[in-house]
């Protein structure tokens, strides 16, 4: 695996305005900046549950509504990735986790296979957290899956407090994740892969 696994971008649109920088190596540390507070709090969990450090700056169109900073916040954090893990040399490339978070349950599972999709099969029972609505986070997980390059499941086994839902699903990913890009010692450096590439 590489020495520094680490990716700054900067992205402007005529909607939005994101810089970000993802170490893969970190220990959770976090300064997140995206006008929106609660997902604020859901990628300040993800950081510190993937043991990632994460730095976002979001200036979006906020007035319109949360869509576009959300969606492109997802866009250029599965960029990163992509950015930071290289040619995913040693990798487990495997990830799982179930995480409860109070009445709610929610399992996540990746594969970082450079073949995007999505599987979402989450019921928040209201439409809205606060002034955010739930439907973003199908969204931001899409853009996320899609620009990183990898198969995502996020599935809700149980649930029916909305705050807990998301936190269990942002929780549960980052859980996924840490397993899938942590180094295996078993594999000697081999990419994790029949083909040789991924």
């Amino acid at each position: 695996m590489e020495d520094t696994r680490r990716a700054t971008l900067h992205r402007v649109t005529a909607e939005t305005d994101i810089s970000l920088t993802l170490d893969l190596d970190g220990t959770g540390r976090s300064s997140i900046e995206t006008g929106i507070g609660f997902l604020d709090h859901m990628l300040t969990a993800l950081a510190r549950h993937a043991c990632f450090d994460l730095e976002v700056k979001a200036i979006g169109d906020l007035q319109v509504d949360f869509h576009h900073t959300t969606e492109d916040i997802g866009i250029v954090l599965g960029q990163a990735l992509t950015q930071a893990i290289g040619d995913k040399t040693g990798i487990r490339r495997y990830g799982h986790a179930v995480v409860p978070m109070d009445e709610a349950l929610v399992e996540a599972a990746t594969d970082i296979s450079g073949r995007s999709f999505l599987v979402w099969d989450v019921r928040f029972p209201r439409d809205k957290i606060g002034e955010m609505d739930t439907e973003l986070f199908e969204e931001f997980f899409r853009g996320f899956a899609s620009n990183a390059h990898l198969s995502l499941h996020v599935i809700q086994r149980a649930g029916h407090n909305n705050h807990h839902i998301a936190e269990g699903c942002f929780k549960a990913v980052a859980r996924a994740l840490r397993a899938a890009t942590e180094a295996d010692p078993r594999s000697q450096g081999r990419i994790p892969s029949t083909k040789g590439s991924l």
